[in-house]
């Protein structure tokens, strides 16, 4: 059962599903970023990736619940992978919204001369404290966790929510 032929058989379905479901993921995340175009070429060698690694595993006589086995696994590593891809190669923005636990120009000043363009509100006094600040900016999404720990380093009780966003016009980012 555990023949060279059934281990190549197997290894060739797990880096198949590694490649193509690491694809279905970039190709979801190019669709709901709007580039269709790009989204449907890697859709397109995807499914013939998919198609390809699916026959061979149900033409195989031979390696059963251990094929089975590595198919769900390239799906699994691939899901992984995919993650990882996607986070290194789509550029993105995120509205970013803190609101401050007081009024302080230091943290506005330091989130400045960091390099980001920000928007800033007066927040009255209320029954949860004093005069705050609610600063809005648009971020690049690689640079999130710089800002959170530059937030946190001068105002460590600022909350702060993220939401991705899909198109920016005009503005501080280019």
């Amino acid at each position: 059962m555990f023949t060279k032929e059934v281990m190549i058989l197997c290894l060739k379905i797990f880096f198949s599903r590694i490649l193509d479901v690491s694809l279905g993921t970039l190709c979801t995340i190019f669709t709901v970023k709007g580039k269709n175009k790009t989204a449907s070429l890697i859709g397109f060698v995807q499914i013939m990736i998919w198609f390809l690694a699916v026959r061979t595993a149900f033409n195989s006589s031979e390696g059963g619940l251990l094929l089975a086995i590595f198919y769900a696994g390239g799906y699994a590593v691939g899901t992984y992978v995919g993650g990882i891809l996607a986070n290194k190669l789509i550029k993105g923005t995120a509205t970013v919204q803190i609101v401050s636990s007081t009024k302080d120009d230091e943290l506005l000043d330091a989130i400045r001369n960091a390099g980001f363009g920000i928007s800033v509100v007066n927040v009255n006094p209320s029954q949860f404290g004093g005069e705050k600040y609610m600063i809005f900016a648009e971020v690049d999404t690689k640079r999130i966790d710089e800002l959170r720990s530059l937030i946190y380093s001068i105002d460590s009780k600022a909350f702060i929510t993220v939401q991705e966003t899909k198109i920016v016009y005009n503005g501080f980012i280019k």
